[in-house]
């Protein structure tokens, strides 16, 4: 029987891709006078492309840039400085997020995130989502010294909650680090999809989070679901 639904955060919860538009839009905006030599479009593009899908930490990504355009007289840790201090203004949920954890908590799961970061950048765009006091745990691997693949972070969390790891479902939009790894570390597994991620022929995934409230039901009405 599932009694905690664990999440990953970026491209999961956290539409990270329309935050991360949201902020350069911000950030070319606010240092004009030193990138107006760029086209916003061609500085936006290029920011996403070094960046990875979050993968590339952004003091590298700020030093390319600068290499790139010929950026002068600003430097790239006053580029990141600001992006530590302000992306979180930006954090955009994705469709149905609250209406799922408000359905999840008044049926009695215990819930919680494993992410992969910085802390407390990553808990700052969770504080930012107005989510934090949903969560019965929230593990960021910079902290915690272990990150997912590595099942014992996992581990760590089911322990947290009082739980058995097949007692716990988790949902995420990598396929390596959350999906496989969750379910090698003995929990129920839910890949996410997120118009960014790749399609992989698995039957448990999904497009919206709300689609969870139906999985749940059955799973926990139904054995061997999964």
């Amino acid at each position: 029987m599932i009694k905690a639904i664990l999440f990953d955060l970026d491209g999961t919860i956290l539409d990270r891709q329309s935050s991360l538009i949201k902020f350069i839009d911000y950030q070319y905006d606010k240092f004009k006078n030193y990138l107006n030599h760029i086209e916003k479009e061609t500085f936006k593009s290029k920011f996403i492309e070094l960046d990875q899908n979050g993968y590339v930490w952004k003091d590298r990504v700020y030093k390319q840039l600068i290499d790139v355009f010929n950026i002068i007289h600003i430097s790239a840790d006053d580029l990141l400085n600001d992006y530590i201090n302000n992306f979180c203004n930006h954090c955009l949920p994705y469709s149905n997020l609250k209406a799922t954890l408000d359905w999840l908590v008044s049926n009695g799961y215990k819930l919680g995130i494993i992410t992969n970061g910085k802390y407390p950048f990553q808990l700052n765009n969770i504080k930012a989502l107005y989510i934090e006091q949903y969560m019965d745990v929230i593990l960021v691997s910079d902290k915690e010294n272990i990150k997912k693949p590595n099942p014992l972070i996992f581990e760590r969390a089911a322990k947290k909650l009082e739980v058995d790891l097949s007692e716990c479902l988790f949902v995420g939009d990598s396929f390596k680090n959350d999906y496989e790894a969750s379910r090698l570390a003995g929990m129920h597994s839910i890949y996410r999809l997120n118009n960014e991620n790749e399609l992989h022929n698995e039957t448990n995934q999904i497009k919206n989070l709300y689609e969870l409230t139906d999985i749940i039901l059955n799973q926990n009405s139904k054995k061997n679901m999964f």
